[in-house]
């Protein structure tokens, strides 16, 4: 699963990674002690400044600050004498003209602009008009040993990788979201020219992704410990995308799991229903409920929650008719089933090869039904993703389970962090 989407952000990886080496090999390095050093000159900070601060927030005194810069100077000048020397008097002198012009720069600038004005057109220079990372932070970043990340070094990158989500089926609104992140995230990074630009990319990508995926999610597991018992669950979808199966694969995840389980066929129209399900029933050692077909949905179902309070059985797993989501008369019967049987649990199933169908549907599921998650099945033969980046951001329900194949194991529980390794190709 995702390994087309997994190469296209692999190579925005690289695209975006190379700028910024190509970035720190346009300015020589330097040591860490010249960088601090190169620092503190560009904010006019003196070494001697420096240290009668740190001596300040240590001791938390005036009279040690005092006392640490007196030190600061010594050390850089000798003893210092009880009278002054020439020395002395110049450097008396400079600070007192250092002053003076402090104090008329907190006041008027010489061209008569207001220290406001002064503040703005500094901010502006530091930053740039165009809100991206301007010349005296650029300088500055070099200066000290670092590159910085700026817009326009994303600028081809983020509309490729704009273009490779769309082509793997990630919902337009989703996609934007992605990139608007990832361009919060990476436009003016800093990072060390001793650092790999690797890390940097790939922590963005990560928090983003996470961000988009891990919508609504929660403990399945930990919900059906804590719910009151019968708990119903009651699984909706289209014609053909596994619904049927995945009952018999969740009926055996639960099983598993010390829970026991009936399943109520509420798919009383499809010729041959009661057989499919009844099949996988008797497959599984499992009660079924069922109808004559064109029976009430509703009615089967609630026999099913009936026969779990009889019988002290865990969970209902109720199946429905493969509605299509444009299909006034079955949704009505989909909303019927959530009035009579009042389900604890609705799950929304498609194929994730489906791709923007399936989120679309989705959409539209949850609008009819307010589902509470959804299953992917097919996981193992989608190469895209795009459904499973994008389900759970449109609806604001997490997708809880993947189908990866034919047998009754073959389902497993949706991990975020898991399938964001995958996709960053982490994993490996």
């Amino acid at each position: 699963m995702f390994d087309s989407l997994k190469d296209k952000l692999g190579s925005f990886r690289k695209e975006v990674e190379e700028t910024a080496e190509e970035k720190a090999e346009e300015v020589e390095p330097v040591d860490e002690e010249s960088a601090e050093e190169t620092e503190r000159e560009a904010t006019g900070e003196t070494a001697a400044e420096t240290e009668a601060v740190a001596a300040t927030e240590e001791s938390g005194t005036v009279e040690d600050a005092s006392a640490a810069e007196s030190a600061a100077v010594e050390s850089e000048t000798g003893p210092v004498d009880d009278e002054p020397t020439a020395s002395a008097v110049e450097a008396e002198t400079a600070a007192s003209e250092a002053a003076d012009a402090d104090e008329t720069a907190a006041g008027e600038t010489p061209t008569g602009e207001t220290e406001a004005d002064a503040d703005e057109a500094e901010t502006e220079e530091a930053t740039g008009s165009n809100g991206s990372t301007g010349f005296v932070r650029k300088a500055k970043s070099f200066a000290t040993g670092r590159i910085v990340i700026e817009e326009e070094d994303l600028e081809d990158p983020l509309w490729e990788l704009q273009m490779a989500l769309l082509e793997s089926d990630v919902e337009m609104s989703v996609a934007e979201e992605i990139l608007d992140g990832i361009r919060e995230e990476l436009v003016g990074e800093t990072r060390k020219f001793t650092e790999s630009a690797s890390g940097v990319v790939e922590d963005a990508l990560r928090e983003v992704l996470l961000s988009v995926i891990s919508v609504g999610q929660f403990d399945f597991d930990e919900r059906i410990a804590e719910a009151d018992k019968p708990l119903v669950i009651i699984f909706t979808g289209v014609n053909g995308v596994g619904k049927t199966t995945s009952i018999a694969k969740l009926s055996k995840y639960l099983r598993d799991r010390g829970y026991s389980t009936v399943m109520a066929n509420g798919d009383t129209y499809r010729a041959g229903a009661n057989e499919q399900i009844r099949e996988h029933a008797e497959n599984l050692g499992v009660k079924l409920i069922t109808h004559e077909q064109g029976g009430d949905p509703a009615a089967v179902i609630y026999d099913g929650v009936e026969y779990a309070k009889a019988h002290d059985v865990d969970v209902v797993l109720g199946d429905t008719a493969g509605r299509l989501h444009t299909s006034e008369g079955l949704m009505d019967q989909l909303a019927k089933i959530g009035r009579v049987v009042d389900p604890d649990v609705t799950l929304f199933v498609d194929e994730s090869v489906a791709g923007q169908d399936a989120v679309n549907r989705a959409r539209e599921f949850d609008e009819a039904a307010e589902v509470d998650g959804s299953i992917l099945t097919k996981a193992d033969a989608d190469s895209n993703g795009g459904a499973a980046i994008s389900i759970a951001h449109v609806t604001g329900k997490p997708i809880l389970f993947l189908g990866t194949g034919q047998g009754y194991d073959d389902i497993e529980r949706f991990d975020p962090e898991t399938m964001v390794d995958r996709l960053l190709g982490t994993d490996e």
